[in-house]
């Protein structure tokens, strides 16, 4: 297939957008509503491709239309050239004007109560005119498909190390420490030394145990030769838990950042027990073959700089 004769000069991005219409609704009709243009110029330009390309793009059928082998991979390259497309558009647009723009971030809420309101402080205090759109993608679950459909640049969350997706560039910020809390007027608050099992009889706040953060926790408590409590209160809201144990009358483990950030928010305090280490890592995930865009490298850099106060 010659380049020059073949794509170079008869395939343009208006056909790329049809393609990717007609595979995202199915059909040349609704493609031709979406687009606002006629379905006969859809039509044609789907066999004007197939025949420049010499395969079938779409299998047609009474019910519509399904995309092939073929098609999915231009489908694939067409995705990637209006993505890299819209990181220029937003490249040109930080250097015009470097203080305004959108980034949108994915992460669980966990995140939300530990480093990623000081991350935000710190990038938007330099960029007051950026705007952080965060959504909830709990990357324990492996729920990166945000990241893979371009709905969000970056993925923060824990993780465990080595991470095993090929398609993922994984960026550890931290390996932190699980800590256990308790609230600034517990007795435990008080005390310069204490070992997990002198705390084995009180009331807990603990994720379920057959939850990922649960199975961590209970492997911690396993690794201390204990069996795990029958929590009080067996919840995955950070929210609730800080809450609860700020009373002072629950105590639980936290992830050390949560513990951190949430001290002077709340009212927790850090109890001096020995907790064994795990193996779990706040990283950053972002697409291998995705070219950051300028707002996501700012946050990179600002997520860095939280991650080292944090080992200090």
């Amino acid at each position: 297939m010659d380049w020059s004769d073949r794509i170079g000069r008869r395939i343009k991005l208006r056909d790329l957008h049809v393609v990717l219409a007609v595979a995202e609704f199915g059909s040349m009709a609704k493609a031709s509503q979406k687009l606002a243009i006629s379905h006969p110029v859809v039509s044609k330009t789907i066999s004007d491709l197939e025949h420049t390309l010499g395969v079938k793009l779409f299998d047609r059928s009474s019910q519509g239309v399904e995309i092939t082998s073929y098609g999915m991979a231009l489908l694939k390259c067409g995705v990637n050239v209006f993505d890299e497309m819209r990181q220029g558009l937003k490249q040109i647009e930080f250097l015009t004007d470097p203080t305004s723009g959108e980034l949108a971030v994915g992460c669980p809420e966990i995140m939300n109560a530990s480093i990623m309101p000081a991350i935000s402080e710190r990038l938007l205090k330099q960029h007051p005119r950026v705007q952080l759109r965060v959504i909830h993608a709990d990357v324990a679950l492996s729920q990166f498909s945000p990241l893979r459909e371009r709905k969000v640049e970056l993925l923060v969350g824990r993780l465990m190390d080595p991470f095993v997706e090929d398609d993922l560039v994984f960026e550890p910020l931290i390996q932190e420490p699980f800590v256990a809390v308790a609230g600034v007027n517990s007795q435990w608050a008080r005390r310069r030394r204490v070992e997990l099992a002198d705390l084995m009889e009180e009331s807990w706040v603990l994720p379920p145990q057959d939850s990922t953060p649960g199975e961590i926790i209970s492997g911690i408590f396993a690794a201390s030769g204990l069996k795990s409590p029958r929590p009080g209160i067996a919840t995955l809201s950070i929210q609730l838990t800080t809450t609860l144990i700020a009373t002072g009358k629950f105590v639980g483990i936290l992830p050390n950042s949560v513990a951190r950030f949430s001290s002077r928010r709340v009212g927790l305090k850090i109890v001096a027990a020995r907790i064994p280490t795990t193996h779990y890592a706040i990283a950053i995930l972002t697409l291998k073959n995705r070219t950051p865009g300028p707002l996501a490298k700012l946050f990179i850099e600002h997520a860095r700089a939280v991650a080292k106060s944090l080992s200090t």
